[in-house]
């Protein structure tokens, strides 16, 4: 088991850093850089530049250098814990990514609990009680679930809270906390928008969920060893929960893999749609800007997640699924 994680670690370094000489190479595609932009932005709005003031933040963060001189900078930086400086927000990548991380993992881990607390009774029920009225039902609204967009739901749920409980359509806080530090009143107000969110997100997975839980259990109440277990006697429950749950729920630990990095990047779409403070938005802005600092460390931070991911991912495999192996073995 250590050499294999070993092995794995070793293995995580050449693909880390092609993945950053990929998304640093990707991010200067586009022609110009961020300052460019900016200037143009200005100048169209008939404000001045100050000439002065650019030079000095071309030669301090290096795109007056070469394409590979400025790769090496920022890899080197962010081996040092120095992420770069965000040109768009102009403060270090550090502090933009700060709140909106903590509210990001916030929202996404509640989700996340959500959607496996009520995906994992239902796919059960479903399973196990096959083309009854209850399946029926439950499929149907599991097929509305996954056919809703999110943005079509987030604003429906955004009017209903409005006008039922309220709560201020768009936004994860009261207006009043916003760039507040913490406290507690903070914290009731989050709490409070916080459930829009999190069904509203929650729903399509949810819904996707159930339909791959119903489809994997069935799969394995219908294999030989459940219908012996069933002939000596097992109990339905005992023996639904023991077996056949346990190894349909490999796809689950598959995903941690992909969960990690979601739970970070969190949901554009709808977090645009409703105006959340959270990582998405800002890195979609950070693109569309060439903010290339806040970019790139941002997507470097989701690849190291996904590496990470997979590799918790294939250890928990191994340890749930006893016909997984880590290393494979001749055949006799």
């Amino acid at each position: 088991m250590l050499h294999y994680v070993f092995r794995r670690l070793l293995m995580m370094i050449p693909t880390l850093v092609v993945i950053s000489i990929l998304v640093f190479v990707i991010i200067q595609l586009p022609p110009g850089d961020y300052l460019e932009s900016h200037i143009a932005e200005l100048q169209s709005q008939g404000e001045s530049v100050d000439p002065q003031k650019i030079q000095f933040l071309r030669e301090e963060y290096g795109l007056d250098k070469p394409m590979w001189q400025q790769y090496l900078t920022w890899a080197t930086g962010m081996l040092r814990g120095d992420f770069g400086y965000s040109f768009e927000y102009d403060l270090p990548v550090s502090e933009v990514v700060g709140d909106r991380m903590f509210l990001t993992v916030l929202i996404s881990l509640i989700t996340v609990i959500f959607t496996w607390a009520i995906a994992f009774p239902i796919g059960i029920y479903s399973a196990t009680h096959q083309y009854s009225w209850g399946d029926y039902g439950l499929t149907f609204l599991g097929f509305i679930g996954l056919a809703t967009p999110n943005f079509l739901l987030a604003l429906v749920m955004l009017y209903f809270a409005n006008i039922w409980f309220g709560t201020s359509i768009g936004g994860l806080m009261d207006p009043e906390y916003i760039d507040q530090p913490w406290s507690w009143d903070k914290l009731k107000s989050v709490l409070a928008h916080l459930w829009i969110p999190v069904v509203v997100i929650g729903t399509s997975g949810t819904a996707g969920m159930i339909r791959r839980l119903r489809a994997n259990l069935l799969d394995e109440l219908k294999k030989q060893y459940v219908t012996t277990a069933k002939a000596k006697g097992l109990k339905p429950t005992k023996l639904v929960m023991k077996y056949p749950l346990r190894m349909a729920l490999n796809f689950f630990i598959a995903d941690i893999g992909s969960l990690l990095p979601s739970i970070i990047s969190g949901a554009e779409i709808v977090a645009i749609v409703m105006s959340l403070p959270t990582t998405g938005p800002m890195l979609l802005s950070a693109l569309q800007s060439q903010d290339m600092y806040l970019a790139g460390s941002f997507l470097m931070f989701l690849a190291v997640l996904t590496v990470v991911g997979v590799l918790v991912s294939d250890l928990l495999l191994a340890w749930l699924d006893p016909r997984i192996r880590l290393q494979g073995e001749a055949s006799k």
